[in-house]
């Protein structure tokens, strides 16, 4: 039980709050009484979420396969949460513990405990990818993801928007690692950076080269949005967040070791945590590459045929150049194509 004084005070703060506003705190406090209690269906809206799993065919394994990539769509969700907290500098907490503005200048602190939760939500879904791996029954995986055709995790538009706001544009293009230029010849060129992004490379059909439709159906849909995006986090991405703090900030060791494990999470483990799933379930004649909607998976997922590498200046050269090397290799080892 709150004493009187302290009950006092939140009723004080409580008139503060709705006077500024115009309106009759004891209105509110009128409506509370009315209220029903809150529950704990209706405040997650449970009902509604488990009616989002719609199956296509009538194999079991189809709903495993939705609401697993369901679940990771929201862990998506969270991860942008924290990135657009980092991008607008953190916020304030006041003394009577309301949240206010927002910093001029990026907290280290606030910088570092961000990324820890963003790499924590990775972490949850690269340890839990296995329910795809092995959580379901190759035959049943095969049959039914064909009805699922063009679609693909790869038009994933909140994941390409974690790249996008993880780093600078050009460190997303074809050995974009590996360009130099001046801050308005990498930043400010967005169509043709975007037009040469590094997932379009895995956007072919391996027999005829030309466009699948998983891809052209994604860029007509998402292109204009993922190019004004790119365009806002020019300036705040991520590494941009990083360069501008000072340079004691930039020393940082938890900081750095966050940014690391969040280039390894998203640019090694992520992708093998798929590729994993590929080589069981689908390495076989090209016709089952289909059901990846039609991308060259093998040319797309392992990291070392993508060299994305988001902080390229916290690697050694010897690090980057043994990207992922050490992660394919024990995975490969647990794992024999076409077998279940």
């Amino acid at each position: 039980m709150r004493d009187k004084n302290s009950i006092e005070n939140l009723i004080n703060l409580l008139g503060e709050k709705y006077s500024a506003t115009g309106q009759d705190m004891n209105s509110y406090l009128e409506g509370l009484l009315y209220a029903n209690f809150q529950n704990y269906w209706d405040y997650i809206d449970l009902d509604t979420l488990l009616t989002l799993q719609k199956p296509l065919t009538d194999f079991p394994d189809e709903v495993v396969f939705i609401t697993y990539h369901q679940i990771t769509e929201l862990y998506f969700k969270l991860t942008l949460h924290e990135i657009e907290q980092i991008a607008g500098n953190g916020h304030v907490i006041l003394d009577n513990g309301k949240i206010g503005g927002w910093n001029e200048r990026l907290d280290p602190l606030f910088f570092t405990e961000r990324l820890k939760r963003m790499n924590r939500y990775f972490d949850n879904l690269i340890e839990s990818f296995d329910v795809l791996v092995s959580g379901m029954e190759k035959d049943q995986f095969l049959k039914f993801r064909m009805a699922l055709l063009p679609g693909s995790g790869f038009q994933s538009l909140q994941f390409r928007k974690i790249e996008i706001a993880s780093t600078d544009l050009h460190l997303l293009t074809h050995n974009g690692a590996n360009e130099t230029g001046t801050k308005k010849g990498i930043n400010t060129d967005f169509e043709s950076r975007f037009e040469n992004m590094y997932w379009k490379k895995g956007a072919v059909e391996l027999s005829s080269g030309n466009r699948t439709l998983t891809s052209t159906q994604f860029e007509k849909k998402y292109s204009v949005d993922l190019l004004a995006f790119a365009k806002t986090y020019s300036e705040k991405n991520l590494r941009a967040k990083y360069r501008s703090l000072p340079e004691s900030a930039k020393k940082n060791s938890s900081l750095i070791r966050e940014l690391r494990q969040w280039d390894v999470k998203v640019n090694i483990n992520w992708p093998l945590a798929h590729y994993k799933s590929a080589v069981k379930h689908l390495h076989r004649d090209a016709e089952y590459i289909k059901a990846t909607g039609g991308t060259n998976w093998q040319k797309y997922l392992p990291p070392r045929f993508q060299m994305k590498v988001f902080y390229p200046e916290l690697w050694s050269e010897k690090e980057k150049n043994d990207w992922g090397k050490e992660w394919v290799e024990e995975t490969m080892s647990e794992i024999k194509p076409g077998k279940s």
